[in-house]
C-alpha cells in the first residue's frame, strides 16, 4: 500500500507540472498570459491605462466564453518603469505563461527581448521602438505603429503642408524618441524637409529655455518633439509662454488625457500625431470605427473617460494575441507564433498585416494628424480625407 501511494503521488506531481514550459494546454486549462506593466515609476501613466485595458478585453473575451472555451489567465507584474524590473518581471512570468504583453516604457523592452528569444515564448509589446522588430526577432510583435512609422507619418504632414525646415528635440535617453528621430532623419531628404535646428534633451529636463532660443534664432518653421511623460508637459507650457508662433508638432505618447490634463490651456493648438482611435468618432461608418467603438463604449461606461492612445494598444494587443491563439487552435508557443506572423486583424488601432518581414504591422494610413480644440483631439484638414479613406474600409 506504501508503494501504491508513494507511485500515485509521484504521477499526480508529473501531470501537475506537464505544462510549466507554457507550450500550451488543452481542454479546460486557462490560457496563460502575463503582463509586464509600469504601475510605478515615471511610466506609471502610460502602464495604469495598458493594464487597465488588457484586463477589460480579458474580461470581455473571458465573459464570451473564452477562446475555444478555455478562459485567460492574467498574471501582472510591475516593471517598476526600471528595465532591470521588467527582466527580474519576465524570469518570474515565463515558466507559467502561454504568452507575454510586454512593457510601455521602451528601454524596458529592449532589456526583455533577448530573453524572449531564449525562451521563445509569443511577446505582444506595447512599446514603439524600432530596435524590437528591425532586426526581426521571431517572437516579439509591436503594438503601437514604430517610431519610424510616426516619424514618416509626421514628414508627409511636412510635404503637404509646405514646410521645409523643422526643428526637432528628442529626449536621447529614451529610445522611443531617439528612434523617432532616427526615423526622421533618415527620411527627411526625400520629403524635402531640412532638419534644423537639432536639439537634445534628457528624461529628467525640465527647463527648455536654451532649445527656444536656438529655435528661435533659426529659420525653422515648427517644432517636432519627441518625449514622453512629464518633459512634454513641461516643454508645451513654456512653448507656450515663450512667445514661440511656429507650430509644436508632437507625438503618440501625448495623444492622452494623461498629456491633456496636465498641459491645460497650453496644449490648445498644439498638432499631436496619434492613432487613428483617439478621432474615432469622426469616422464613418465601418469596421474600423466598429472596432473603435467596440473599446471606446466599454472603457467610458467602466472609467468615465475616453481610452487614451495606451489604452488602444493594451486591448489591441489582447485582441491580437486572441486572434493568434484561435488561429493556432490552442496555445502552443510555437504555433501561436506563426499564426501572428501570418495575422491580419482590424483593432482600435488600425488594421495589422504581421507577416515574416514585418512584425510590427501598421503603416502611416492608421496615424492621425490632429490639433487639440477646446481640450479635445480633433483631425486636421489634412487627415480629415486620409482618415476617412482607411476608416470606411
Amino acid at each position: 500500500m506504501r508503494r501504491y501511494v508513494l507511485t500515485a503521488a509521484l504521477v499526480l506531481a508529473t501531470a501537475a507540472c506537464g505544462d510549466d514550459g507554457g507550450s500550451g494546454g488543452g481542454g479546460d486549462d486557462p490560457i496563460r498570459v502575463g503582463q509586464i506593466v509600469s504601475l510605478t515609476g515615471n511610466y506609471s501613466p502610460l502602464g495604469s491605462e495598458n493594464q487597465k485595458s488588457v484586463a477589460l478585453a480579458v474580461e470581455q473575451i473571458n465573459a464570451a466564453g473564452g477562446i475555444g472555451g478555455r478562459t485567460i489567465e492574467l498574471s501582472v507584474r510591475d516593471d517598476k518603469s526600471l528595465p532591470d524590473q521588467a527582466v527580474l518581471a519576465f524570469n518570474e512570468l515565463k515558466g507559467g505563461s502561454d504568452a507575454i504583453i510586454g512593457s510601455p516604457f521602451s528601454n524596458s523592452a529592449l532589456a526583455t527581448i533577448p530573453l524572449v528569444d531564449r525562451e521563445q515564448i509569443p511577446y505582444i509589446s506595447l512599446t514603439p521602438a524600432d530596435e524590437q522588430v528591425s532586426p526581426i526577432h521571431p517572437y516579439v510583435f509591436v503594438v503601437p505603429a514604430l517610431s519610424g512609422t510616426y516619424a514618416e507619418a509626421a514628414l508627409k504632414y511636412f510635404q503637404a503642408s509646405k514646410l521645409t525646415r523643422v526643428a526637432v528635440a528628442y529626449d536621447t535617453k529614451s529610445s522611443y524618441a531617439s528612434a523617432g528621430f532616427r526615423g526622421l532623419q533618415s527620411k527627411a531628404a526625400a520629403y524635402g524637409v531640412t532638419l534644423d535646428p537639432i536639439e537634445q534633451f534628457q528624461t529628467t529636463a525640465t527647463e527648455f529655455s536654451a532649445v527656444f532660443t536656438h529655435v528661435r534664432a533659426s529659420q525653422a518653421q515648427a517644432l517636432m518633439v519627441w518625449a514622453t511623460g512629464a518633459p512634454a508637459v513641461a516643454l508645451t507650457k513654456q512653448y507656450a509662454a515663450g512667445g514661440l508662433k511656429i507650430p509644436l508638432v508632437l507625438t503618440g505618447s501625448q495623444a492622452s488625457k494623461l498629456f491633456l490634463d496636465p498641459a491645460g490651456p497650453a496644449a490648445e493648438g498644439v498638432t499631436i500625431a496619434g492613432s487613428i482611435g483617439v478621432v474615432g468618432s469622426t469616422l464613418p461608418a465601418g469596421a474600423q470605427k466598429t472596432a473603435i467603438e467596440e473599446l471606446s463604449t466599454a472603457f467610458e461606461a467602466k472609467h468615465g473617460y475616453p481610452p487614451p492612445q495606451f489604452a488602444q494598444d493594451g486591448y489591441s494587443g489582447v485582441k491580437l494575441l486572441a486572434a493568434a491563439i484561435e488561429k493556432a487552435g490552442g496555445s502552443d508557443r510555437k504555433k501561436v507564433r506563426d499564426a501572428l506572423e501570418g495575422l491580419t486583424l482590424t483593432t482600435p488601432n488600425g488594421t495589422y498585416k504581421y507577416s515574416a518581414t514585418d512584425h510590427s504591422g501598421l503603416t502611416t494610413d492608421f496615424i492621425a494628424i490632429t490639433t487639440v480644440r477646446g481640450g479635445k483631439f480633433e483631425p486636421t484638414d489634412y487627415s480629415k480625407t486620409r482618415l476617412a479613406e482607411v476608416g470606411g474600409r
